[in-house]
């Protein structure tokens, strides 16, 4: 005969739930008033934690195109070293809302000796050009970066950046590397985005180079934090290369380039045909913009 065993759950109302929290709270900013934190130590920890090595160093920054530019910043990497390393703080991100179309995270930052306390929501699109909503897959992924750029502003809002500043710039100074490892450092970041199915052509045409061999200590620097925003889920390769595919085919180029060819100068006019008679793939949208332009 089997014996049977009654098993008993209890539920927790909310509102009980909400006061074991606000107790916890409480303990954690007594315990910060008892034992405040050192702004010497603070710095000392997370300017070592930062610049370990190369690859640490990498990860404490991002960098995005935009608008033939690169947007460079602390990343979230950097905002949990940060929080490791200050003491006294407490932070967090989640997802709040996803409408179909956008999903919105919150992020939120707590410190516990002053109770100053910031809360950040962004939102992140999850539709296609087209209008197609992501697959599930991929909303989370988005989802997931929405969370982690929440998270590293809502950090940074606490944290005064006069503190975070000089640690940002150490790391990014080990981060670049000498030119005696660029080759080596320049060939692992390209097989990096290779590796996710970026094409050579999408990361010329990203850095505004010719070819990949062209990439210098700067160039490697904002390459290396792509990887970072992608690795560090805040950005994807999608959002990253996809206005570097081909968008401007070469008949519509050689078309606008007969109608527009005589308003070039003499030097536009050799570049553009350089780029036209070396299918320049990577420089055909800079070309049509120009020729756009006139």
């Amino acid at each position: 005969m089997e014996s049977t065993e009654e098993i008993t759950i209890q539920t927790v109302a909310p509102e009980a739930l909400s006061l074991i929290t606000k107790a916890e709270i409480d303990v954690q900013i007594s315990t910060a008033k008892a034992f405040p934190r050192s702004m010497g130590v603070f710095l000392k920890k997370a300017m070592s934690m930062a610049t370990l090595n190369e690859d640490i160093a990498a990860s404490c920054s991002y960098s995005l195109p935009r608008g033939g530019k690169s947007l460079d910043g602390p990343s979230v990497r950097l905002a949990e070293i940060i929080c490791a390393t200050y003491g006294n703080i407490r932070a967090g991100a989640r997802v709040i809302a996803n409408d179909g179309k956008t999903v919105t995270a919150q992020g939120i930052c707590h410190d516990l000796e002053t109770n100053y306390c910031v809360t950040v929501e962004v939102k992140r699109r999850i539709t296609y050009k087209n209008g197609k909503t992501f697959d599930e897959d991929m909303q989370v992924v988005t989802g997931n970066a929405a969370c982690a750029i929440a998270y590293r502003n809502a950090v940074f809002k606490v944290v005064p950046s006069a503190l975070v500043s000089d640690v940002y710039d150490k790391a990014r100074e080990v981060a670049k590397g000498t030119a005696e490892t660029l080759v080596k450092r320049r060939d692992k970041a390209v097989e990096y985005f290779r590796g996710l199915g970026v094409k050579d052509e999408q990361i010329c045409a990203v850095l505004n180079i010719q070819k990949v061999e062209d990439i210098d200590l700067d160039k490697l620097a904002v390459l290396t934090g792509m990887k970072a925003a992608i690795k560090n889920q805040e950005s994807t390769v999608k959002d990253i290369f996809e206005t570097t595919i081909e968008e401007v085919s070469l008949e519509d180029l050689e078309q606008l380039f007969e109608l527009k060819k005589d308003a070039l100068n003499e030097k536009d006019l050799k570049n553009a045909k350089r780029i036209l008679d070396s299918k320049e793939v990577a420089s055909y949208k800079k070309l049509y913009n120009q020729l756009k332009a006139l």
